[in-house]
């Protein structure tokens, strides 16, 4: 019986890595449909959004986070739309807050499309390596969750932000709004994983 334990501790050690590899494509795999819809988007529009402060892409973070709390309360939609843009636009949303944070806000667009394409790309990378950080500390536990469970955490995040953003000087023991921004990346991109899996099967 206990000759075994060796050979079981291997087998569960190499479902783990396997489980773990798998999670890294799916999210390599989602961060390339958000980064897709991006650069179509910066062709049409340009980078726009670098007159937008933090606090208003915090804001409109929000409006899409409830927008897929009520699709997922209600099941009903007048436009049509889903749950699955809504999280794409998050990870969007959500590299291009990291981008304004370092940079700051502009009077006038004054970043190329390329070089913010190379932002979006770094800001991808540095979330990509999060995720995999705390993928191992927490064991594929995302798996276990309601899709619904990262909307909820997605809003809780929002919510923390836009009290730092209210009271900047009163934070203690918090993570920064980077931070938070990243784990909102995080919960969206494992929404985008979830719904494509159900998509297709």
């Amino acid at each position: 019986m206990f000759t075994d334990y060796p050979y079981i501790c291997r087998v569960i050690y190499q479902k783990t890595m396997t489980e773990h590899t798998h999670t890294e494509d799916q999210f390599v795999q989602a961060l390339g449909k958000c980064r897709s819809l991006f650069a179509d988007k910066l062709h049409d529009y340009g980078p726009s959004w670098r007159l937008l402060r933090p606090t208003s892409l915090t804001d409109q973070m929000a409006i899409k986070a409830r927008r897929i709390r009520t699709l997922e309360t209600t099941k009903e939609a007048m436009v049509d739309e889903g749950i699955l843009p809504e999280f794409i636009g998050l990870v969007n949303y959500g590299i291009i807050g990291l981008i304004q944070l370092k940079h700051g806000y502009a009077d006038e667009v004054d970043m190329t499309n390329d070089e913010v394409i190379t932002l979006y790309t770094q800001y991808m990378e540095e979330t990509l390596a999060l995720m995999k950080k705390k993928n191992h500390d927490y064991d594929e536990a995302w798996r276990q969750m309601r899709v619904s469970s990262y909307t909820d955490f997605i809003l809780t995040k929002l919510q923390r932000v836009k009290e730092m953003e209210d009271n900047p000087e009163e934070a203690k023991v918090s993570e920064g709004i980077d931070a938070n921004y990243m784990d909102i990346i995080n919960y969206a991109v494992f929404g985008i994983i979830r719904l494509t899996e159900e998509n297709d099967r």
